[in-house]
């Protein structure tokens, strides 16, 4: 056996020659290159508007509170607000008459139809005035409803406002009522039930005046919830507390009576005890929104204290109750507000909480 001794400073060069032998015999690996970044999140959907000039047609007379000017001013509102640009404009066409029956008799539509082509000043009431061009804008703003539920259930918009006129939630199954001739809120929740097959649908109504006529027509159903908060006692006569729905639609009807001069904190106390947990309760598969502004402060046909604030507060609370429940499936649709100094700056802060961040 044969041993040999190597001073430490051989070892040492035997040591780095072998090193250098491994090395060139299992070479390194590559760098790894820095891992990309992921993609960013796809942009939500924009809010919806649904706008036909031809609305402007429905002429009322220069003194009648429900005017043209209603329209106008909002739109400016929302220009004003910056909004316009935010917003995705969708087509609007008429309602189509089987739309229309899902939830008026025939013979009212033909009625409403002859009643403004024959030129007739009033419809059922006098403070329901038409002319040559309220029925089709009457069947432009039940259509824009439809476009905007489309463009919600297709993904196009993540919600939607309908800046349209006349209003529509006194107008009952076959009559005229209180500047209403379609009831727009009730003709969107039958055409989001039968089109799409929507089991569930919440109406929010928070104009100063009690829907009467959306009420009426769900009464008996409870696939529909009709929460309405209001002034009471005052027009139409309806809207008491104990107003709750007949039959099997008995506990699906919530009116929430308000005192005259309520503002905004009385009107939020009821979004959040009364409309929210009823809302997660029921768990609509769409929430519309019967949003009338005249419950604005010094609106001429109101006495109550709402601010602008306080509709984009209401407005934030019933998006937050569309996340939870129906994946923010949310359509706003125009009803009353008459304070024209006014009316757009609600209409904006209440569109304005709508659209989606980012």
């Amino acid at each position: 056996m044969l041993t040999f001794m190597l001073d430490p400073e051989t070892w040492l060069l035997w040591a780095a020659m072998l090193a250098i032998i491994s090395l060139e015999g299992n070479p390194a690996p590559p760098p790894v290159p820095p891992a990309e970044p992921p993609p960013p999140a796809p942009a939500p959907p924009p809010t919806g508007l649904a706008y036909a000039p031809a609305c402007l047609k429905h002429e009322t007379g220069p003194d009648h509170p429900e005017k043209p000017g209603r329209l106008r001013a909002v739109i400016d509102g929302l220009e004003a607000a910056g909004l316009m640009a935010k917003l995705l404009p969708l087509p609007v066409a008429p309602a189509s008459l089987p739309v229309l029956a899902a939830v008026h008799s025939p013979e009212y539509i033909a009625e409403v139809e002859l009643a403004c082509q024959s030129g007739a000043s009033y419809l059922h009431a006098s403070d329901t005035p038409v002319s040559r061009g309220s029925y089709d804008a009457a069947r432009l703003a039940a259509g824009g409803v439809i476009a905007a539920i489309d463009a919600v259930m297709d993904g196009r918009a993540a919600n939607a406002f309908c800046a349209l006129r006349p209003p529509g939630h006194h107008a009952s199954r076959s009559r005229a009522m209180g500047f209403c001739l379609f009831n727009n809120a009730a003709i969107g929740a039958r055409y989001a039930q039968q089109r799409y097959g929507l089991q569930r649908i919440l109406i929010v109504d928070w104009d100063v005046h009690h829907g009467n006529g959306t009420q009426a027509i769900f009464l008996n159903d409870p696939t529909v919830l009709c929460f309405s908060v209001h002034q009471y006692p005052f027009y139409p006569g309806a809207g008491a507390a104990s107003e709750t729905g007949a039959g099997p639609g008995r506990g699906y009807t919530i009116n929430v009576p308000l005192p005259a001069a309520s503002g905004n904190a009385e009107y939020l106390r009821v979004f959040e005890t009364v409309l929210r947990p009823r809302a997660l309760d029921f768990v609509p598969d769409m929430i519309l929104i019967s949003a009338g502004f005249d419950a604005l402060a010094h609106d001429p046909l109101g006495g109550m204290n709402v601010t602008a604030a306080g509709f984009a507060r209401m407005t934030r609370i019933v998006r937050q109750i569309a996340a939870q429940t129906c994946g923010g499936r949310l359509v706003s649709l125009l009803e009353g507000g008459y304070r024209l100094d006014g009316l757009g700056a609600a209409a904006a802060g209440h569109v304005a909480e709508l659209i989606p961040p980012g």
